[in-house]
C-alpha cells in the first residue's frame, strides 16, 4: 500500500511541477532576502551591486565574442497605444517646426510591461531598505539619493547569454502565468553546452512578444520562478533581462507580487532589462548555433532616476 502511494505522489509530482515539489512562501523570501544578499560585499558606500562581477578581463572576453560584427536591437519598438499590459503608452509629439529645423517631444512612464526598460537599483525596496542597507524614505521630490541609474553611466559592456526557453520547449511562446524553474535553465545548460559565467548579462526568452502578437496583451506573463533566485546568484550574473518583467506573473507566491525584482534588485544589487524583444535575437542565435555574444547598453544619465528606458544590443 505504501510503495502504490508512494508511486502515485512521484507521478503526480512529474505531472505537476508547479503544484508539486515547487511552492515558496514569504517566510522564505525574507530568508533569502538575508542569505543571497550582496550587502557590504562591494563595500559600504557600494552603488554597482553585481555589475562589479563585470572585469576588465569579462569586458575584453566579451569584445573577443564579436565574429560578424551583425548586431541585433533587443528594444521592442515602443508602444503608443493603451492596453492592458500598457497602462502608460509613450507619447510622442510633434512641435512646431522652427526654421527648416523639425522637433518632436517624448514623454513616458516606462517602468510597467509595455516599455522596454532598464530598472536602477533604488526602483525596489523591501521593508524599508534598498541595496546595500539605504534608507528607501531617502527617496524624494530629486529622486533617489542612492542606487539610482546614474550610478550605470558609464554602460553595461559584457557577454551576453541568451536562454532560449520558448525554443528548448519546441513552442513559439509559453502560455501566460507559465514558470520558468532552475531545473528549465540548467537544462539549457546542458542542451546547448554553454555554462552560465560570473558577470554574464543573462536573457530569458519566454516568447511574450510572439504570445502577444497571436493572443493580444495580457496581464498575465511567462516567466522566472522566484527558486531561480539562488541559480543566478550562484552563477555570479551580473544583469539579468527577460521579454516579460522577466519573472512569472501571477508570482505564484502568496503575498508578494514581484519576489524576483525584490531578491535581485534590493538584496543582490542586480539591475534588470524588463520588457525586452528577444524574437530576431532568438532566430538569429538559433541561425548560427550561438547562444553568447557581446552585450552593450548605455541608460540615460539621470540624477536621481529609478531606472530608463533603452535600447540594449547584441553583437555577434
Amino acid at each position: 500500500m505504501f510503495q502504490r502511494v508512494l508511486t502515485a505522489l512521484m507521478v503526480l509530482a512529474a505531472l505537476l511541477p508547479g503544484q508539486a515539489g515547487h511552492k515558496v512562501t514569504k517566510a522564505d523570501i525574507d530568508r533569502w532576502m538575508t542569505e543571497l544578499s550582496n550587502w557590504g560585499r562591494w563595500g559600504k558606500d557600494d552603488q554597482l551591486g553585481t555589475l562589479n562581477l563585470i572585469t576588465p578581463a569579462k569586458r575584453r572576453e566579451a569584445a573577443a565574442l564579436v565574429k560578424e560584427g551583425f548586431s541585433v536591437s533587443m528594444a521592442h519598438d515602443v508602444l503608443k497605444e493603451k492596453a492592458v499590459d500598457n497602462e502608460s503608452p509613450f507619447l510622442h509629439t510633434m512641435l512646431a517646426p522652427h526654421d527648416g529645423f523639425h522637433m518632436d517631444n517624448y514623454s513616458v512612464s516606462f517602468h510597467g510591461m509595455g516599455q522596454t526598460h532598464i530598472d536602477a537599483l533604488c526602483h525596489a525596496s523591501y521593508q524599508g531598505k534598498l541595496y546595500n542597507g539605504y534608507p528607501a524614505d531617502s527617496i524624494g521630490p530629486e529622486g533617489c539619493p542612492k542606487d539610482s541609474i546614474a550610478a550605470v553611466k558609464g554602460g553595461i559592456v559584457t557577454r551576453g547569454v541568451l536562454i532560449d526557453i520558448a525554443r528548448m520547449k519546441g513552442v513559439e511562446y509559453l502560455e501566460p502565468g507559465t514558470p520558468i524553474y532552475p531545473e528549465d535553465l540548467a537544462a539549457w545548460e546542458k542542451q546547448t553546452g554553454v555554462k552560465v559565467s560570473a558577470g554574464d548579462a543573462v536573457f530569458v526568452r519566454s516568447g511574450r512578444w510572439a504570445m502577444r502578437a497571436v493572443k493580444g496583451p495580457s496581464r498575465a506573463f511567462p516567466g522566472l520562478f522566484v527558486s531561480c533566485a539562488r541559480w543566478l546568484h550562484d552563477r555570479g550574473v551580473a544583469v539579468l533581462g527577460g521579454d516579460a518583467d522577466p519573472e512569472v506573473i501571477p508570482s505564484q507566491v502568496e503575498g508578494i507580487g514581484a519576489p524576483i525584482h525584490l531578491l535581485t534588485l534590493v538584496a543582490m544589487g542586480m539591475p534588470l532589462f524588463d520588457e525586452c524583444d528577444l524574437e530576431e535575437l532568438g532566430r538569429e542565435a538559433a541561425k548560427r548555433k550561438r547562444w553568447v555574444f557581446l552585450f552593450t547598453a548605455g541608460p540615460l544619465a539621470v540624477p536621481g532616476g529609478t531606472g530608463a528606458p533603452i535600447n540594449p544590443i547584441a553583437t555577434f
